[in-house]
């Protein structure tokens, strides 16, 4: 049997996959606060917050930044795996 086809060790597995739990739990708390300072930042620029255009443009602009990292963080990662 090849290294490549050894299973790796249940400890390894439970460790990586808590790993993955906290760095998402940080992603959405950073998320969450970045959520409340760009609505502070909108309501400044457009008044009350709750009318539907500046939600409407809050929702596009974040969604058009959100596509954007995202593919930047993808095609970074690509090139990370491709380099080692």
């Amino acid at each position: 049997m090849a290294d490549e086809e050894k299973e790796e060790p249940m400890k390894v597995i439970v460790l990586d996959k808590i790993a993955a739990l906290v760095t998402a739990a940080f992603g959405l708390v950073a998320a969450l606060a970045w959520n409340e300072a760009i609505k502070a930042i909108f309501k400044e620029i457009f008044g009350e917050a709750d009318s539907i255009g500046p939600l409407l443009i809050y929702a596009i602009v974040v969604t058009i930044a959100a596509v954007i990292l995202t593919i930047i963080v993808a095609r970074s990662v690509a090139n990370a795996k491709k380099k080692k």
